[in-house]
C-alpha cells in the first residue's frame, strides 16, 4: 500500500521491514545466559531448579551465569551504585537470554525474586538491560502444580520488552523432585525443563544479533524526530542530526568484569 494512503503516518520516520537486516553474522561466541531465582532460602528449590538448568544449557553449548540474591538491597532503600545492584545489572547487559525461576507465595512470586526485576530499570544512560533477550519462566511449587508463578513472570517478560519463548515450567512438590545432591531425578518434570532450555537456546540463536532491529519501533523513532525537530526550532540545536542507531550495550569477549 503507498505510503500516500497513510495520511495519520509520518513518512520519513516509516521504515519499512527489510528481509535483509534479518540475517546479519551470527555471533561466534556461545549463548550468554544468566539465571535469577527467588528464594534465600539454604534448601531453596528454586535455586536447585536454576542450577540444574545451568547443567543443562552448559550441555547445550551456552556461556551461564547465576545470580545470587543473597545481599541485594530492597530497592529505594539504597542508591544504584550499590555493589550487588552494579552485579546484578552488568549481568544482565552481558546476557543474551535469561531464566527465570521463582517459588509461589500467595499466587505470586516472592518479593526476593521481585526485587532483582526491580533493580533492572526500562532504561539506564541509553542502554535497555532487559529489551530484546530471550526469557525462559519457571516456577516451583510447595504443593501441587500450579500456573500462577510463570503467568505473572510473563507479565513481567514483556513489560521489561523480552521475548518470552511460548514454553516453560511448573515443579509441583518440588521437595520430591530432588535428590539428596539438589540434582534434580528423572521425571516428566525434568522432561519439560529440558524441552525449555532447549527452546530457549534455540530461541537466543534466533534473536541474538538481530535483537535491536527486532526491536526497533516506529511510535520511538517519530518521538525522537519530534524531539530533535523542537530542538532545532528553539535553538537549542543548529540542525536535526541523522538519526542515531539504538545504544546497546558493548560487551568484551569475556563479559563484563564482575563476570569473569
Amino acid at each position: 500500500m503507498p505510503v500516500t494512503d497513510l495520511p495519520n503516518l509520518a513518512p520519513d520516520t516509516l521504515e519499512l521491514p527489510d528481509r535483509a537486516r534479518l540475517d546479519p553474522a551470527d555471533p561466534s561466541h556461545p549463548p550468554r545466559i544468566l539465571l535469577l531465582y527467588g528464594s534465600l532460602r539454604p534448601e531453596s528449590y528454586s535455586r536447585k531448579l536454576a542450577l540444574e538448568a545451568e547443567h543443562l544449557l552448559r550441555a547445550m553449548g551456552a556461556e551461564t551465569r547465576v545470580f545470587d540474591p543473597h545481599g541485594l538491597p530492597l530497592q529505594g532503600s539504597t542508591t544504584p551504585d550499590h555493589p550487588k545492584v552494579q552485579e546484578l545489572r552488568a549481568l544482565s547487559l552481558w546476557s543474551e537470554g535469561q531464566v527465570w525461576v521463582s517459588p509461589e507465595r500467595h499466587g505470586s512470586p516472592t518479593a526476593v525474586f521481585k526485587n532483582q526485576i526491580d533493580w533492572l530499570p526500562l532504561e539506564d544512560g541509553g542502554v535497555r538491560p532487559t529489551q530484546g533477550r530471550t526469557l525462559a519462566v519457571m516456577q516451583v511449587c510447595g504443593g501441587s502444580q500450579s500456573f500462577n508463578v510463570v503467568n505473572a513472570l510473563r507479565l513481567l517478560g514483556r513489560w521489561m520488552r523480552m521475548v518470552t519463548i511460548p514454553n516453560q515450567s511448573s515443579v509441583p512438590r518440588a521437595w520430591q523432585e530432588f535428590d539428596a545432591d539438589g540434582r534434580m531425578k528423572p521425571s516428566p518434570y525434568y522432561d519439560r525443563v529440558v524441552d525449555v532450555m532447549e527452546e530457549l537456546v534455540k530461541f537466543t540463536w534466533m534473536v541474538r544479533g538481530r535483537s535491536d532491529y527486532l526491536t526497533d519501533r516506529y511510535s520511538e523513532r517519530k518521538g525522537a524526530a519530534a524531539a530533535t525537530a523542537l530542538a532545532q526550532a528553539s535553538g537549542t540545536v543548529e540542525s536535526a542530526p541523522p538519526m542515531p542507531a539504538r545504544p546497546v550495550a558493548t560487551r568484551t569477549a569475556n563479559g563484563p568484569a564482575c563476570c569473569r
